[in-house]
């Protein structure tokens, strides 16, 4: 191993431990001052200084000890288990049949379900509120990725005129 690698080796687990420390603050530090003697005022600013600033101002700084390629590393790493959850690219006919009932009918149901609901009679708890939007959601995994990126251009601003 030349000295390059051993130097980036030793970037790379520094980086990593950073990036886990800071991850881990909330969980261990915010326990440990709301269980202290500090006043009220201080345990409120330092518990949301270990649950929010000391979290991003590590994923600054381990990224800034890993460096872009060291970064990328890691990410592929801990990213490649969840590439199989990700959406398709492409879909069949029936899937995408599927996707679009499932992508349309819980829009069909936000827009006139508050209506039908009361003169139905349907007491619905939040659960079953909460069923049509967990749907949603999955039908851009049904969908996949050609759907999704269909949908994201229709925010992006291609600078044409619309004359």
């Amino acid at each position: 191993m030349t000295d390059r690698e051993v130097a980036h080796a030793w970037r790379l687990r520094l980086g990593a431990g950073v990036f886990v420390v800071s991850f881990a603050s909330p969980f261990l530090l915010v326990p440990l001052v709301v269980g202290s003697t500090l006043s009220p005022e201080w345990k409120t600013a330092l518990s949301g200084l270990f649950a929010v600033g000391v979290p991003d101002l590590g994923m600054v700084v381990g990224v800034g000890v890993m460096g872009k390629p060291g970064f990328e590393m890691l990410k592929r790493r801990l990213l490649r288990p969840l590439a199989r959850f990700l959406p398709a690219d492409e879909v069949g006919r029936v899937r995408h049949r599927i996707g679009l009932a499932m992508f349309s009918l819980p829009l069909l149901y936000a827009w006139v379900g508050p209506y039908l609901e009361p003169a139905i009679g349907l007491g619905l708890g939040w659960v079953w509120r909460l069923i049509p939007d967990l749907v949603f959601v999955a039908s851009f995994f049904v969908l996949g990725g050609a759907f999704w990126d269909r949908v994201r251009s229709l925010f992006e601003w291609t600078g044409g005129s619309c004359s």
